[in-house]
C-alpha cells in the first residue's frame, strides 16, 4: 500500500483523560447511590424517605465528583506547568545543555550518537520546549491533564449513573425495592465495564467482573448496616 494511501492507525490513548474520569463517576454514582438506597431500603424506611436518601445521594455525589475531580486534576496540572516552566527557563539559560540531554535520550531508546543528535537538533529547531515535554517529562496534548473537563465529564457521568437505581426506586414498591434495585445496578454495572472496556480496547469480561464484584459487595455491605440498625430515617 503506497504511504499517501496509509490510513492512520486507531489508537485509545487519547481517550484517556475522559474516558477515566467518566468511567469513575458513572461507577460511584450507580454504586454510591444504589448502596444508599439499599442501606436506607434495609433499614425500614417508606417510600418517600428512601426516594429522599437517593436523591441527596445524587445531587451531593454529582458535586462532589465534580469538585473531588477539579482540585485533584488541577493539582496535577499545576505540576505538570511548573515543569514546562522550569523546562523552558533551562532551554533559555543553558541551551547546548538541554540539546545534550536530549540527544542522550534518544540515545538510550537505541539510536547511535550522531543520529540521536542529529534528530535531536531537528526537533529542537522545530519546537525545543514540545520535545523536551514529550520525551523528557513524558507530557502531550493527548494526555495532558484538563481539569474542566475530567470535572464535568466525572459529574455528568455520576448523575446518569445514579439516575438508574434511583429510576428503579420510582418504579418499584417499596417491598421491592432492595431486590430491584440491586439487580438494576448489576445490570447497569456490568454494561458500564463492557462499554468502557470497548472504548478503551481492553478485555470486556475482566472489566465486567471487576466493577459487578465490587459494586455488589459495597450494596451487600450497606444493606448489612441497614439490617443491624434497622432504624428508620426521619
Amino acid at each position: 500500500m503506497p504511504f499517501s494511501d496509509h490510513r492512520p492507525e486507531r489508537h485509545f490513548i487519547d481517550r484517556i483523560g475522559w474516558l477515566r474520569a467518566a468511567v469513575l463517576g458513572a461507577n460511584d454514582g450507580i454504586v454510591s447511590t444504589a448502596s444508599l438506597i439499599i442501606g436506607v431500603a434495609s433499614a425500614g424506611a417508606g417510600h418517600p424517605e428512601i426516594l429522599l436518601a437517593g436523591t441527596a445521594g445524587l445531587v451531593a455525589g454529582a458535586m462532589s465528583m465534580a469538585a473531588g475531580e477539579y482540585v485533584s486534576v488541577s493539582s496535577q496540572s499545576d505540576s505538570e506547568q511548573a515543569d514546562l516552566a522550569r523546562e523552558r527557563m533551562e532551554l533559555e539559560t543553558q541551551p547546548e545543555y538541554e540539546l545534550a540531554e536530549l540527544a542522550n535520550i534518544y540515545v538510550s531508546r537505541g539510536l547511535s550518537q550522531q543520529l540521536a543528535r542529529q534528530v535531536a537538533e531537528e526537533l529542537t529547531r522545530h519546537n525545543a520546549l514540545e520535545a523536551h515535554a514529550r520525551d523528557e517529562l513524558g507530557l502531550s496534548g493527548m494526555t495532558q491533564s484538563n481539569p474542566l473537563q475530567a470535572a464535568w465529564s466525572s459529574a455528568a457521568a455520576f448523575t446518569i449513573g445514579a439516575a438508574l437505581p434511583l429510576g428503579a426506586v420510582l418504579l418499584s414498591p417499596v417491598a421491592s425495592v432492595t431486590p430491584v434495585t440491586t439487580v438494576v445496578s448489576l445490570l447497569a454495572l456490568a454494561m458500564l465495564g463492557a462499554v468502557s472496556a470497548r472504548s478503551g480496547g481492553s478485555p470486556v469480561t475482566r472489566a465486567v467482573l471487576r466493577v459487578t464484584f465490587w459494586g455488589a459487595a459495597a450494596m451487600l455491605a450497606t444493606a448489612g448496616v441497614g439490617l443491624l440498625f434497622g432504624t428508620t430515617v426521619l
